[in-house]
């Protein structure tokens, strides 16, 4: 399983995502993936997951099919993504 976190590092919630990603890691001991949409792998990645809205939360199987997808704010809990890592 991947667990991505798609956001804008220079965004008004870049913050709230940065602190979600650095207690997730402190939860659980597993670091998730982001994703920048304004650079060009980040917007085929979005144009394949239909993102739209940021920060959004995909969970992908190990073929990259879609799990699970959680958008905007407020973000999941660290329990519910923790399934999919």
């Amino acid at each position: 399983m991947r667990v991505v976190v798609v956001y804008r590092y220079e965004s008004d919630h870049a913050r709230e995502v940065i602190d979600y990603l650095r207690d997730f890691n402190r939860q659980t001991g597993h670091e998730l993936e982001e994703v920048d949409p304004d650079t060009p792998g980040g917007s085929g990645f979005c144009r394949a997951y239909d993102i739209v809205e940021y920060p959004t939360v995909v969970a992908l199987s190990d073929s990259g099919q879609l799990q699970n997808m959680w958008r905007g704010r407020p973000l999941p809990t660290i329990s519910e993504v923790s399934y999919y890592v």
